[in-house]
C-alpha cells in the first residue's frame, strides 16, 4: 500500500476504514478522558485509586492514546500491535483497579462509564486485529478485488481468464 493518506484510505475495503474510525474515536476519547483526569487533580490524579504504577501508566496513556490515534488515521501497520497491546494493558489495569468494587458488586460493571465499555473496546480491537493488520499489510482482500498488477501477474502464470 504506497501513495498519499487518501489512497491508502481509498485502497482499504469499507469494513477495515469503518474500524479504523472505531479504533481513532475510541482512543481519542481514552486520551481526553486521562487528559480530564490530569487537568483536574493534577499528577495525583489517579492517587485516590491506583497504586504507582498504575497512575503511571495511565498518565502516559495522555501520549500513547494520541499516538495510536495518528498512527490508525494513518492507516500505519504499526499502530495495530501497538494499539492491541495499549488495550490489554489499558483493560487490566482497569480491572484491577476496579476489581474491589466489581467483587462487591458486580452491578458495577454495567455502568456505561467504566470496565463495560473499556472491556468491549479491548474484545473489540482484539477481535478485529489480525484481518485489519493482513489488510494494512496488503496480505488480504482489497477493496475492487485486488492490486491490478497482481492479477496481470496471475494471468501471465495461468493464462488469461475466459468470460463466464
Amino acid at each position: 500500500m504506497r501513495g498519499g493518506l487518501r489512497e491508502r484510505w481509498r485502497e482499504l475495503p469499507r469494513w477495515a476504514r469503518g474500524v479504523l474510525a472505531v479504533y481513532g474515536i475510541g482512543f481519542l476519547q481514552g486520551a481526553c478522558f486521562h487528559f480530564v483526569v490530569l487537568a483536574q487533580g493534577g499528577v495525583h490524579g489517579y492517587a485516590a485509586f491506583a497504586p504507582l504504577p498504575l497512575r503511571v501508566f495511565f498518565a502516559c496513556l495522555l501520549v500513547l492514546d494520541p499516538l495510536i490515534a495518528v498512527l490508525v488515521g494513518l492507516a500505519r501497520p504499526a499502530g495495530v500491535p501497538l494499539e492491541g497491546g495499549v488495550m490489554v494493558l489499558d483493560a487490566a489495569a482497569n480491572w484491577l483497579v476496579n476489581w474491589p468494587q466489581v467483587r462487591d458488586d458486580p452491578a458495577w460493571l454495567l455502568r456505561p462509564v467504566g470496565l463495560l465499555p473499556i472491556t468491549l473496546f479491548c474484545l473489540f480491537v482484539l477481535a478485529t486485529q489480525v484481518p485489519l493488520l493482513r489488510v494494512i499489510k496488503g496480505n488480504g482482500p482489497r477493496r475492487g478485488g485486488g492490486d491490478p498488477s497482481s492479477t496481470a501477474v496471475h494471468n501471465r502464470r495461468t493464462g488469461p481468464r475466459s468470460p463466464a
